[in-house]
């Protein structure tokens, strides 16, 4: 059975317009509502604090649908993604170079290997980082702290949260095995004191930040905001 975390083969199975299907912003496999899209994108936009001014670098941008709705608010936005299908959509549909441009290629190699780091002001991941393979997710903090000296802050959104995983599951199911495997239908579930070791780990300071009650997925997610570490 295709995995729906599989962001290679699994957004290929549905209509090439389904933008958010192909990216999973989805209620019970029905793509979320406008309104839904505008509680994140007023999250990223209020988390970063983004400027007119600021160049801003999307990782795991997924189709860039997402990525489309800061381009207003920035100078340029460089997204990248892994999936050669979904870079394909975000080419096709997004791309407005060279200001606001994507990239195939994995988080971590592109953190180590990306030319000209310091161009970059703001950075964000939204709804993807769970599914970071966990050698990559330190490896990509690291070095976003390390090589891209001009970011400030970096946005992480839509994190599953460990502790309340059981208002997530159905009663009775076993999901133990799937808290720590990044290919599983959420990725790797990681409570706010484990992201907070993680960052501080790799240089960051750590800021949890809740959606509104109104938001789907408040009850059993967060937000977090990474700035340099004093």
């Amino acid at each position: 059975m295709l995995l729906k975390s599989d962001y290679k083969e699994y957004p290929k199975t549905l209509p090439a317009d389904d933008l958010w299907g192909q990216v999973r912003r989805t209620v019970n496999g029905k793509p979320v509502g406008e309104d839904q899209i505008q509680l994140m994108v007023e999250a990223i936009k209020a988390g970063l604090e983004l400027r007119p001014t600021d160049h801003c670098l999307d990782i795991a941008c997924g189709n860039g649908a997402l990525s489309s709705y800061l381009f207003d608010d920035c100078a340029s936005l460089f997204g990248v993604d892994y999936s050669p299908y979904l870079i394909e959509v975000a080419l096709g549909r997004f791309a407005r170079p060279p200001e606001y441009d994507f990239l195939l290629s994995d988080a971590a190699t592109y953190a180590r290997t990306e030319a000209d780091p310091a161009r970059f002001d703001k950075a964000l991941c939204y709804g993807s980082f769970s599914f970071l393979p966990e050698a990559d997710a330190p490896e990509m903090l690291e070095q976003l702290n390390s090589r891209f000296s001009g970011i400030s802050r970096v946005f992480i959104g839509n994190l599953p949260d460990k502790d309340r995983a059981h208002l997530f599951y159905p009663a009775g199911k076993d999901y133990s095995s799937e808290l720590s495997d990044h290919d599983a239908q959420i990725g790797i579930w990681r409570s706010e004191q484990e992201l907070r070791q993680l960052a501080r780990a790799t240089g960051w300071d750590l800021e949890v930040l809740n959606m509104p009650a109104a938001f789907y997925a408040s009850h059993y997610r967060f937000d977090a905001i990474l700035r340099r570490a004093r």
